[in-house]
């Protein structure tokens, strides 16, 4: 068969729907064959990074020993078969989450400041203010390349401004993401419309309206596309694209499956997020599979998932869990309440891992997608109980497309910025930048 070279952009037409494809052979430059003896361009390099609030049980989160032979915590056990894959990082601070005379509010501040290592403003009105985010720098120098520049999802739903910490807005509790010190990116927290922005023209398209009132898949509205670029394509690739469109056809029938779900028997007093699926657990996950669909299809390389907001009292059912999160975080050392926070947060690593599972299954050229990727993992808040800001709990999974050498615990000096790693990884994502709020400089010890 002739080989054939297509663009990265590629993507499978059919009554208003654009479907994007995985990074296939015949989109990279070079020859196709290996027999041609000429080394394949690299893949792009992906960015994510996950947040976690309230806060971790560090002793039971921190390993003893540094190096190569670190032993996993409980926290840390559900990443053990990734553990060649990760990278532990102790000793990162982040100053701008303290008080620094501003009371009260370390929520807030917490997730307010995880990615721009600013001192966020103290308002509970639309004067709120923080500093651009690690991401958007990325996005602002890179994300032309892609349909998407960056993308934000959540779990919980924003539901409103006004005070939700100490006289801080609630924007601060619920953003990551900051294009500028005034402008905040809000998530998104319906799966289908993330699923809708990856592969649908338009929101509005009235074609793309018109298929879902007839419960016509995405797929079948480009099957006759994609029949004809597997024709073109050569072995690998068929069965490359061939998976992946299962995959995203499976991915569809869960949506439309959770739908019809009854919704969760809500507590007395407690208000569940708005529009938020009933199950938590399928809700994560399948937000967790569109970020992977995301970065395999490379309709953005810049990703910012929050597993639950900062604050968060979400109450975990499936865990066998009764009281909330926010609750059960301010432990005053009771060893009952201690173990409940443990549970939370083994339980949040677990879905850490099964996002790793899934890009690690993903082959990309002489690897996989986990290995073109830095996923940053953790939070801007470390004992729950004091709300303390200095050692945080953080994991990076992924080489980085070479660059990061994974599977040791690295520990840095007491008030190392967080926001060094965060410079470390735009220059290793080819988005230097010189400062970064409250940065000092590079963080070493990561190659």
């Amino acid at each position: 068969m002739k080989d054939i070279r297509i663009s990265r952009r590629t993507v499978l037409r059919g009554m208003g729907s654009l479907v994007a494809l995985p990074l296939l052979d015949a989109m990279l430059p070079g020859p196709l064959s290996a027999a041609a003896g000429a080394v394949q361009a690299p893949a792009p390099k992906r960015m994510g990074f996950i947040y976690v609030p309230n806060g971790v049980q560090m002793e039971s989160f921190t390993p003893a020993v540094e190096g190569t032979s670190y032993q996993l915590t409980p926290i840390l056990k559900p990443l053990g078969r990734h553990r060649q894959d990760i990278l532990v990082l102790s000793g990162l601070t982040c100053d701008k989450g303290r008080a620094n005379g501003d009371g009260g509010g370390d929520h807030a501040r917490a997730s307010g400041s995880f990615l721009t290592g600013t001192q966020v403003r103290k308002t509970a009105g639309a004067n709120f203010r923080s500093g651009v985010s690690a991401d958007q720098i990325a996005a602002s120098r890179l994300g032309d390349r892609t349909r998407l520049p960056s993308l934000e999802i959540a779990i919980e739903r924003f539901r409103g401004t006004g005070n939700c910490d100490s006289g801080y807005s609630c924007v601060y509790e619920h953003t990551l993401a900051w294009r500028n010190g005034t402008s905040p990116l809000p998530t998104e927290t319906d799966p289908r419309s993330v699923f809708a922005r990856l592969f649908s023209a338009s929101p509005n398209d009235p074609a793309r309206l018109h298929r879902n009132m007839l419960r016509t898949s995405v797929l079948d509205a480009v099957m006759e596309d994609a029949r004809g670029l597997g024709s073109r394509l050569g072995g690998t690739d068929r069965q490359k694209l061939d998976q992946y469109l299962s995959n995203v056809r499976e991915m569809e029938q869960r949506i439309a499956r959770m739908e019809t779900l009854p919704p969760a028997q809500v507590p007395d007093g407690v208000q569940p997020p708005l529009a938020a699926p009933a199950d938590y657990f399928e809700h994560c996950r399948l937000m967790c599979d569109l970020m992977v669909l995301a970065f395999q299809t490379d309709v953005t390389r810049i990703c910012t998932f929050m597993f639950a907001k900062e604050g968060s009292d979400v109450q975990y059912r499936m865990i066998g869990l009764t009281e909330g999160h926010h609750t059960i975080s301010h432990h005053q050392n009771n060893q009952l309440k201690k173990d409940k926070l443990k549970k939370i947060n083994t339980f949040h690593v677990e879905q850490f891992a099964y996002l790793i599972d899934k890009l690690k299954a993903i082959p990309e050229g002489d690897g996989t997608l986990l290995d073109n990727c830095m996923i940053a993992y953790g939070s801007a808040l470390a004992d729950s109980n004091r709300h303390t800001h200095h050692d945080l709990p953080l994991v990076v999974a992924g080489k980085g497309g070479g660059t990061i050498r994974s599977g040791r615990h690295v520990r840095y000096p007491r008030e190392t910025p967080l926001t060094n790693l965060w410079l470390s990884m735009l220059e290793r994502f080819g988005t230097r930048a010189e400062t970064l709020g409250d940065s000092t400089g590079l963080l070493p010890g990561l190659s």
